[in-house]
Formats: C-alpha cells, structure tokens, sequence
C-alpha cells in the first residue's frame, strides 16, 4: 500500500497520502530519520482555480481511489489568499501574503517581477530543501507573468529540473509554450495537462536515478479559465476550460450544486457583491456548461494522478513518498448571485479540504512549507506564519484543543474579474471588473462555534454563525441577536481585535494571536476571551479600519497594524 497523504486543498484543502506509513484511521507514522534512513519524497500536484464545494471531486474517480481512499482528508483547510499568483507565493514561502508583498496576478503587486523583486528567488521552499539534501524539479505553471519575455531574468532558482508554461500562453489548454530548464521556450504540440503528466514522468525517472530524496511539483492548469489575449485592452478574456477531446461529452447531465447560496432570492454579501442582480435563467444555463467544461477538463488531470502513482510504484518509490493533492485557491459559480470566478472570502473561494479520514480542525496553504519541514526532519524557520499540520493519531487528537487550530486569516486587495462570457463586456471583450475587493477576513473554529468574520476597505463588516448559517446568507453585524450567550456587540469586539493581530501579524503572533492580545497566556481562544471580565478591555481596542480601498498590500491605508494593548501595554487588569 503506498505512503500517502492526499490533501485536497481547494480553495483550501489538502489532501495528503503515505500509504505505508498510514493506519486504518487515517493518521501517519512519520519515518524516522536516521543513518539508515532516507528522507520521504514529496509528490505535489497543485490544481488551479479547483472547488470543492461544487464537488468537482466527486467527478474524478481515480484520485479518490489512489489518494482520497488513503489518505488524510483536512476538511477546514484554507487558502489565506483565494488568487493564483500570491496563494502560490505564501505555500511556497510559509508566510501570509501581507508578509510576502505579493498581492496580486500581475505587477505592479504582484505576478513573477513581484516574487523577484521581494528577494523570494533566493529564500523559498526549493531553496531550503536543497540545502537539506532533496534533488527538487517543478513542471507546469509556477507564477502568473513569469513569461517568454522573463524567464530567464532571472531564471527561477532552486530547482534541478524545470518544465514550466509561460505566459501569454500559460492558460491555452493547446499549444502552450513549455520552457524546460534553461532551454529556449518552445510552443508545444498536445494538449497542455498530458505533456505535464508526461514531463512529471520524466522527472520522476531522473529522480529515482539519483540516491537523494526528492520534491516534484505538479501544477497543471485545468480547470481554470481558458485565456485569450483582448486587443486594446490589458484585461483578457476568460473563456470556458478546455477538455481533452476524450473527455469533451463526458457528464452531459451535470450541473452546479443548488445550495442555499445560489442565486438567491434576496441579495447577500458586501461591496460589489451586495449589489449584484439575480441571474437569469439563460446565464443559469450557460454556468451549467461552464461547470461541466470545468469538471471534464479535470478527467486529463485524474488520469496524471494515477500515472504518477503508478510511476512511483513501479519504481518502488511510492512507500517512501508523501504525495499531496490541492488547489491554489477555490471558486464560486453561481453563489450570491455571482458569475464564474474567485477572489471573495466566502467558503466556495477559500476552503479547500484534504481526501482520506475526516478531520476537522483549522489548518491553512500558510503550514504547507513547514509540515514539508517536519516531516523532512529539518528544523523550522522562526519567519513561518504557519505551524505543521497534524498527521500522526496523537498529534491529531491533540489538535482540537491546540489553540493554533481555531483560526485562519484571509485577506485580498483590489479588484475581482468576472468569468466566462457572461462575465464578459461583449462576446469578444474583456472580462468586467469590479472595484473595492480590498478585505480582511477570517474563520474562527471551536467545539461551540463556526464563524466568518470580515471587514470591508468599504467600512462593511460581515459576520456569519457557519453552524446555523452554512451558506453565509444571514449577516449578523447589525442584528440585536445573542451569539456564544453573549450580547452580539461582545462578540464582534472580540473577533475585531483578533483579526486586528491577524491582518499585520508576523511569525508565531500569526498562529498564537491571543497571546499579543493577552501576554499572560489566560486566553488561548475566542470561548475564553468571551469572559465578561475582559469587556472593558475589548472595548479600548481600536477598531479596524481601512482610509482607501488600494489595489496592493499599503499598510498606511489600512489603519492600525497591531493590537492596542501590543502597542501600548494596556492595563495589567484587563488581562488578569
């Protein structure tokens, strides 16, 4: 049986298989690392733009037999950023994008001239696994704008082997253009995941060649958007994925699940969202073709997945080979009356749950790095905003009551793109954009409370009870309601001055946040900071804030960076 941890994170979710060193319950035996024993591989397929709650994975069969069926499935796992480009750069780097720079798909805040110009070239996960020993190779998209035009200026450091897209093609689905090593680009001829799956063989072959250890990204594109270039505008169209031809009539009866969310009756959400009118049943039929091109285009990715593991098998790797299955970030359709796309806070954009034994604490894209590092035996870096995720019996069942695991922050800055062709101008214009989608957000999870909490650079606010509410339908910010049994307003005091650590945080402040709060360590979490005696100092702390809804990470627009009572000590009684 092989090693695996299948995390399927979409939107954020991770799936995570060791076949050898899993049990019947879901949990891992992490390998020991000795003289006599090697350091696990790691296998990474990441997808772009997958869901999972529109239940794409329902629709991909060997996945769930090869990974899911083992496997780990983290069902509040998180992306912190939900766009391609900077939830890429926070996996890879293990830090929130707040602290990476990189907020964007393209400059001037973010894309590949972004990743460089932070100086994350010389000081990421590829890097850092090199220097513990791992021969590391990557093919398929790395970074939005990483380009013919760039790539070799620099050339992405860190890797042994490289296949990568480049734009202006990345998104073609048929002749791309593949760049391999330090080779010149060159415009393939076959359908963009097959020549993926066909170089991550090839990567897997020159890895078992070598006695080192090894990392292997796989990122094919689907199901993402097709892209085409829009002449005179800078904004390109997004039209329907593209399905390999054997794949093209599969799931002819398939369509978006109706939750309670979709197209609704009454208006729901913030911003733009607020404002969005229902969908007419001609562009309700259209998302039901968008979303089977989307689950079809994923059939080519279903089958990489099981030629990979085959690979590994009949190489004899795959017992000492920990393979993950995520997404960058998740995707909505349909749900508050929203056209195809991603970039909001809601669950179809951010959560993204891992395949095998259920389990249901917090984990986030931000412990990707640093789990790769605990399982690897090598020290962690004191600059990770995240922790490791469980994965042995006892550390999962310690989890619950880990104070690391009740929260994940979530932040977007600038604008949001609508898809396909009803999000589009014209038939043959470029996709609308709406403005103001700059927000902080978080989730904060416990045995007795599910919440979403927001706040807007619009001066909106939004919070959300999951447990009563699982569709984020009914905004409890102006209500008079009791929530936990205390007044609402207690409550909101209390999440405002935690995402108030969490939007500026840096290192363990990101995952210990009532520590900044309460130094004393009397308050580990949102039931305990509910006590009555700490009323008077929830109400001193300043409220967040943003002065402009900036298109980049600006801290002077967006109001304190920290807690009142970090910045200023407070009153030693407000914390007894």
């Amino acid at each position: 049986m092989p090693r695996l941890i299948s995390a399927a994170l979409l939107a954020i979710g991770l799936t995570l298989v060791n076949g050898s060193a899993s049990n019947s319950h879901g949990a891992i035996k992490k390998p020991g690392h000795s003289a006599e024993t090697r350091q696990p591989n790691f296998v990474f397929i990441m997808t772009d733009d997958q869901d999972l709650h529109l239940h794409s994975l329902d629709y991909m069969p060997k996945l769930q037999r090869h990974i899911g069926d083992e496997g780990t499935v983290f069902e509040r796992h998180f992306c912190t950023i939900a766009v391609c480009c900077p939830s890429r750069v926070s996996l890879m780097t293990g830090k929130l994008a707040h602290n990476t720079n990189v907020t964007d798909v393209y400059p001037p805040y973010g894309g590949y001239p972004k990743f460089i110009a932070e100086g994350h070239n010389d000081n990421y996960l590829p890097i850092w696994l090199q220097d513990a020993g791992y021969n590391t190779y990557y093919t398929g998209k790395f970074l939005n704008a990483h380009s013919t035009s760039n790539y070799n200026n620099p050339y992405p450091k860190g890797w042994n082997g490289t296949n990568f897209l480049l734009d202006p093609s990345t998104y073609s689905y048929w002749n791309s253009t593949f760049q391999h090593n330090h080779d010149k680009p060159v415009v393939s001829d076959g359908y963009s995941t097959d020549l993926i799956s066909r170089h991550a063989l090839d990567f897997i072959e020159e890895a078992h060649a070598s006695d080192r250890p090894f990392f292997l990204g796989i990122t094919p594109i689907a199901p993402h958007a097709k892209t085409a270039e829009v002449e005179g505008s800078s904004i390109p169209a997004f039209t329907d994925p593209v399905p390999a031809p054997r794949h093209a009539n599969k799931f002819p009866n398939a369509r978006i699940p109706r939750g309670g969310n979709f197209n609704p009756d009454t208006q729901s959400g913030a911003s733009w969202i607020l404002n969005l009118p229902q969908l007419n049943a001609s562009e309700v039929t259209y998302m039901d073709g968008y979303y089977r091109h989307r689950i079809q285009s994923l059939q080519a990715v279903d089958d990489l997945v099981e030629s990979v593991v085959k690979k590994l098998e009949d190489y004899g790797l795959l017992d000492n080979t920990y393979i993950f299955y995520t997404s960058d970030n998740g995707y909505h359709a349909g749900q508050h009356r929203m056209v195809p796309g991603k970039g909001c806070p809601y669950e179809e954009d951010i959560n993204i749950p891992m395949i095998g034994r259920k389990v249901d604490f917090v984990t986030s894209h931000t412990d990707i790095a640093a789990t790769l590092f605990d399982l690897a035996g090598i020290p962690l870096r004191e600059d990770f905003d995240g922790t490791p995720m469980p994965l042995t019996a006892s550390e999962m069942r310690g989890a619950k009551s880990d104070p690391r695991r009740e929260h994940v922050s979530v932040e977007y800055w600038g604008t949001n793109l609508q898809e396909g062709d009803i999000g589009r101008v014209s038939p043959t214009g470029a996709g609308v954009v709406y403005y103001n989608n700059t927000y902080k957000a978080m989730r904060v999870i416990g045995d007795s409370y599910n919440l979403f909490y927001s706040v807007w650079c619009t001066d909106e606010h939004e919070l959300y009870d999951l447990t009563n509410d699982p569709y984020q339908m009914r905004n409890l910010i102006n209500t008079k309601k009791t929530l936990l049994g205390r007044d609402i307003k207690k409550v909101i005091s209390r999440l405002d001055a935690l995402l108030l650590v969490l939007k500026s945080c840096k290192g363990s402040d990101c995952t210990l946040p009532w520590q900044v709060l309460h130094p004393n360590k009397k308050v580990t979490s949102l039931s305990e900071a509910l006590s009555s005696k700490y009323d008077k100092f929830y109400a001193a702390q300043p409220d967040i804030s943003f002065s402009a809804c900036e298109l980049g990470y600006l801290p002077g627009s967006e109001g304190p960076q920290e807690g009142y009572a970090y910045r200023r000590g407070g009153d030693w009684s407000y914390w007894a």
